[in-house]
C-alpha cells in the first residue's frame, strides 16, 4: 500500500513557511527576528508561541553579528549541540557543549548545584562574547546570570529556552529583568526545549551567512 503524502523537502519546507506566515503577523518585527521566530515555531509546530517569544531591542541583530565575526557558540546540553547545523554557520565558529568537561559531575557535587550548572561554570572563559544557547536546564540560565552579576563579561547574545515544571519560567524571568544589558532572545512561561533553542542558532546563523554573502557580491 503506496501512502500518499509530500515527498520533496524543499515543498515541505515552503509550505511550512507559507503557512506560519499565513497565521502569524510577524510585521512588528525586523527581518532577523522575523526568521528567528518563524524557525521557533516551525520546530515546533505551535504558532501560539509567538506572543510568548520576548527579545532586547536588536538582540537577533547582535547575534547575527557575533556569529558572522566568528563568536563561539557554547550550548547548556548534547541535544542543543546536535541540533545545531554547522553547514550554515558563517565561520566555522566553535560548537560547545557545556556538558563536556570530564569535571562537570565533580563540580556540581562541589558546589551544590547541577551539573548543567557546573558545565557553565566551567565554561567560563568562553562564555564573554559567545553565542550562549540554553534549551534544556533552568539552572544553566540562573548560573550564568549568577556569573554575570558576580562580574563575568557577557556573551554576545543569550537564547534562553530552558523548559519545564520547575525554575524554567522563573530563570527567562529573571533573564529579561536581570540580564544585565546583554542582547537576549527567550520564550517566557514553560515551553522551550533543544528543538526551539537550536531553531533559533540556526536562524540566526542563516542570517548571517546571508549578510555575509551579500557582502561578498
Amino acid at each position: 500500500m503506496t501512502i500518499k503524502y509530500c515527498r520533496d523537502p524543499e515543498e515541505i519546507f515552503d509550505k511550512s513557511l507559507s503557512i506560519i506566515g499565513a497565521e502569524v503577523d510577524l510585521s512588528g518585527h525586523g527581518e532577523a527576528m522575523s526568521a528567528v521566530i518563524t524557525r521557533m515555531i516551525h520546530a515546533c509546530g505551535m504558532v501560539d508561541i509567538a506572543p510568548s517569544v520576548e527579545a532586547s531591542g536588536g538582540a537577533a541583530e547582535a547575534g547575527v553579528l557575533a556569529l558572522g565575526s566568528g563568536a563561539p557558540v557554547v550550548c547548556d546540553c548534547e541535544m542543543v549541540e546536535r541540533g545545531i547545523t554547522r553547514r550554515l554557520l558563517p565561520a566555522e565558529n566553535r560548537v560547545i557543549c557545556a556538558l563536556s568537561a570530564k569535571e562537570t559531575a565533580s563540580h556540581a557535587r562541589a558546589a551544590g548545584n547541577t551539573r548543567s550548572a557546573a558545565g557553565m561554570a566551567l565554561c567560563a572563559d568562553l562564555l564573554p562574547g559567545a553565542a550562549v544557547v540554553i534549551g534544556n536546564a533552568p539552572t544553566a540560565l540562573f548560573r550564568l546570570l549568577e556569573m554575570m552579576d558576580e562580574g563575568l563579561a557577557p556573551p554576545a547574545l543569550i537564547l534562553g529556552f530552558p523548559v519545564g515544571f520547575v525554575g524554567a519560567a522563573e530563570s527567562k524571568e529573571a533573564l529579561i529583568t536581570r540580564g544585565g544589558g546583554v542582547p537576549f532572545i527567550t520564550l517566557t512561561g514553560r515551553r522551550g526545549g533543544s528543538a526551539i533553542a537550536a531553531a533559533a542558532l540556526n536562524a540566526l546563523a542563516r542570517e548571517a551567512g546571508r549578510k555575509a554573502e551579500s557582502a561578498g557580491k
